[in-house]
């Protein structure tokens, strides 16, 4: 009987797919589990190892549950609109649409091929109208809720894409997508006000079951400090609002920065005698990114430029400083205005060396003729500060915090470092913005009973010269009526983000057909929250954080009935090429899962990728293991064909079965793939070993069915368990373990003399003294190194170690 892994796979993908085995309702009497990897964006290059990995990873455990007697519920979908299909479109003159079908194709058909127990009938699509019209409406309801508005601001602009990018779509200076340089632009942008949830966002945390390093992450890009706003005034009679955590270094600041975008710079601009130079140092910081501005500007020497003709004035102490523009300040945090304090930040003091500018010691301790003194602590002591002096800074800051306040000149703050997030894009191939511009209205929302707002068919994909949307180009769509006054309007023309359609999409799985609402009060309470999710630590700062937002906006206004999406949340490293090597096209090393399908089976491919090295962490791939993993396989196979009667465990091994089932039960929950498939390749080391029974062969084929699903059916089907247990492996439930078979009846033990290790005996488990001094003299090592000597002191780590103490007999 050969293990035919080409007839067997495909048998079965078919047999699930027409019994819907792995279809689950809305309601069961069983406790529900929603297990959840992030849907994939559905190239022209089809799946690779890297999606096999999360995917093969939740698909175990939710095989696993559905065995452990849970009504599960373990969706998939494709994430379809964005620019990598725009851009093949246009090179190609191939319609999107056209391109996206084929993409989602060719992935489900490799979805199906690996025989991940998706549930079919739940299947989404972020292009389908019946999609993002929920899509739309959830932007309307941010819209009417305050939190969504246009406003002209400095954006990342891709000089290749030609649109907009959010900070963190720009990865060190470039287009994560393409690669290209990306530049400062001002431009015209929908936003949304994710500031207004930022505490909400950190605080919580604390009640989910997030790995700490996802948790850490989502706090340092939210960036909370608390500080005061303080408000100098320039001598032009304006004031400069600057927001600092350190209030008590206000008699040290000597200088003041300002980022070029500010609007001050452009309003003094008459009264500046080096006008020329600043607006070339402001085209110059247009051209950066803000990564290169501030991550990688950190250790290289800073730039800027005094404005001459206007200064500022301490409010401390009533001096006038000097103003500089320097693109380390950005416009989009805080005031886009800071006070630099050099004595007590290395920024500033290589600022102010540079610059030839006054550094003054506040805080005792720093030696500020060398570098920059940060104080670590609050003890330090406050000196040449005027009414702080002697004061610690513990105490200073409040003081400090209360004079700012009497004389109306600060305000205690608290600040983030998150911004309102850019919406826009100017592309086609997203969802339109159902807003429409009237002369005399302003902005209006589309009614909600026209959604969804259809893209309409265009001539051209490519961006436009100007920078607008190829929509823009499509009269006949973009003019329309008021929904206000009746009269003529123009419809917006950008298009949404991708990040749109992925900000929810977990909840219309929980009711993807349903026309009236993005899902049922009756799927949400059901199925809310999301009871396992896992990702890559890549989307931790964009789509993990982004739809956190969108659904405590929901859970706001009454639509779904949880604050927060995810339970609990995990996440995966990369696979890497032969070597360790990062996979690309360049280097030839990227695997391709159907050649590993089409030379071992799926079931390999599902094997190897969970026994690869620890989930968390990043792991090498190796034909050679590869291999190991189908010679496994096969040894499962031929040992069907040696199996002894008996539906019960063998006496020879029911230790090693109970305790392969405790392993594995605990380590597919750890997410410990690799140690679970160990413990069962020494299961059927034992079985080879000892003999196997029907029963002892049972256990191990319910063990192994979540990694190797397709095997296993076969397997079952063919010993005739299938009709006396009732139905598939996969419907069984999964095998229970006795506790008190799982401990050893004997163990292994040291023998010390005098300290030094002679021998190791086996004796019954918790064997006292007596016992263990008696076995251990039976052995010929022990005799000899006891001869002619008296045992006068014993000392017994139970169950570990028994050291003799000898001495020469009188």
């Amino acid at each position: 009987m050969k293990y035919d892994f080409a007839a067997i796979e495909p048998k079965w993908q078919k047999k699930w797919m027409e019994e819907k085995t792995f279809h689950c309702e809305n309601h069961s009497d069983k406790p529900k589990f929603y297990a959840l990897v992030e849907f994939p964006y559905p190239s022209g290059q089809g799946l690779h190892v890297g999606h096999a990995r999360p995917y093969t990873a939740m698909d175990v455990v939710a095989r696993k549950r559905r065995m452990d007697g849970y009504n599960v519920l373990f969706p998939m979908g494709y994430d379809a609109f964005g620019l990598p299909t725009e851009n093949y479109a246009i090179k190609n003159h191939i319609h999107p649409a056209k391109v996206t079908h084929d993409n989602i194709a060719n992935f489900t058909k490799q979805l199906q091929m690996l025989g991940y127990s998706f549930d079919w009938d739940r299947v989404i699509n972020t292009t389908d109208p019946g999609y993002y019209k929920w899509t739309q409406w959830i932007f309307l309801q941010l819209y009417k809720h305050g939190l969504a508005y246009k406003t002209t601001m400095p954006v990342n602009w891709c000089t290749s894409c030609k649109c907009v990018l959010a900070n963190e779509e720009v990865v060190e200076g470039v287009c994560e997508r393409c690669g290209s340089p990306v530049i400062r632009k001002e431009k015209s942008q929908w936003m949304l006000k994710i500031t207004e949830y930022a505490q909400r966002l950190i605080d919580d945390l604390d009640g989910l079951d997030f790995i700490e390093r996802v948790k850490t992450q989502q706090k340092n890009w939210i960036g909370r400090s608390t500080g005061a706003e303080v408000t100098f005034k320039a001598t032009t009679g304006d004031d400069i609002v600057v927001f600092t955590t350190r209030p008590d270094t206000l008699f040290g600041a000597t200088y003041m920065v300002i980022s070029p975008e500010h609007a001050y710079v452009k309003q003094w601009a008459d009264r500046l005698a080096n006008l020329a130079e600043v607006e070339d140092y402001v085209a110059a910081a247009a051209r950066k990114s803000d990564f290169e501005r501030t991550e990688l500007a950190a250790d290289k020497e800073k730039t800027g430029v005094m404005l001459q003709g206007v200064r500022a004035v301490n409010p401390v102490n009533g001096k006038e400083i000097p103003i500089f523009i320097s693109d380390y300040v950005l416009s989009s945090y805080g005031t886009g205005a800071i006070m630099a304090v050099p004595a007590h930040d290395t920024r500033d003091w290589a600022f102010a060396k540079k610059f030839g500018l006054p550094i003054v010691e506040v805080v005792q301790g720093g030696n500020v003729e060398e570098e920059a003194f940060t104080l670590k602590d609050d003890t330090g002591i406050m000196v040449n500060s005027g009414f702080l002096n002697g004061l610690t800074v513990k105490q200073a800051i409040p003081a400090m915090k209360k004079w700012l306040a009497e004389q109306g000149l600060g305000h205690e703050k608290i600040n983030y470092k998150l911004r309102d997030w850019v919406f826009s894009r100017q592309r086609y191939w997203g969802e339109p913005i159902p807003m429409i511009w009237c002369d005399k209205c302003g902005w209006q929302p589309l009614s909600e009973d026209q959604l969804p707002l259809l893209l309409p068919e265009v001539d051209s994909y490519e961006p436009t010269d100007d920078g607008e949307s190829p929509i823009s180009k499509m009269t006949d769509w973009v003019n329309t009526t008021c929904p206000c006054c009746g009269g003529p309007a123009r419809r917006e023309t950008d298009t949404m983000p991708q990040w749109a359609g992925s900000s929810w999409y977990f909840l219309r799985y929980m009711d993807p057909h349903n026309d009236k609402a993005l899902a049922s009060r009756e799927a949400l309470d059901y199925w809310s929250p999301v009871d396992w999710y896992n990702g890559g630590m890549e989307h931790t700062t964009l789509h993990l954080l982004y739809s956190r937002f969108w659904h405590k906006f929901l859970y706001d206004i009454g639509v779904v009935p949880t604050k927060e999406p995810y339970q609990k949340r995990t996440s995966h490293g990369m696979i890497l090429g032969e070597g360790g090597e990062k996979m690309s096209k360049s280097r030839g090393n990227v695997i391709n899962p159907n050649d590993v399908v089409a030379q071992y089976g799926a079931d390999t491919m599902r094997l190897y990728i969970m026994f690869i090295g620890d989930f968390e962490k990043a792991a090498a791939w190796s034909d050679n293991a590869v291999k190991g993993c189908k010679r496994f396989l096969d040894r499962v196979w031929n040992l069907s064909g040696q199996l002894t009667e008996g539906e019960a465990c063998s006496p020879a091994n029911e230790s090693a079965v109970h305790k392969a089932i405790k392993k594995v039960s605990s380590d597919i929950e750890a997410m410990k793939f690799n140690t679970a498939i160990a413990a069962l390749m020494a299961l059927v080391n034992d079985f080879y070993t000892n003999g196997c029974s029907r029963g002892d062969y049972e256990a191990l084929l319910l063990m192994l069915s979540p990694f190797a699903p397709h095997m296993v059916e076969e397997l079952w089907e063919r010993l005739g368990f299938a009709g006396s247990k009732g139905g598939m492996a996969c419907q069984q439930a999964w095998p229970a373990y006795d506790e008190s078979k799982t401990i050893d009846a004997e163990v292994q033990m040291a023998v010390q003399i005098g300290g030094k290790l002679r021998a190791t005996i086996t004796v019954p488990l918790d064997s006292e003294q007596t016992e263990v001094v008696a076995e251990a003299m039976k052995d010929p090592k022990v005799q000899k190194f006891t001869e002619g000597m008296e045992i006068f002191k014993v000392i017994l780590v139970k169950n570990k170690l028994v050291n003799l103490i000898v001495k020469p007999k009188k």
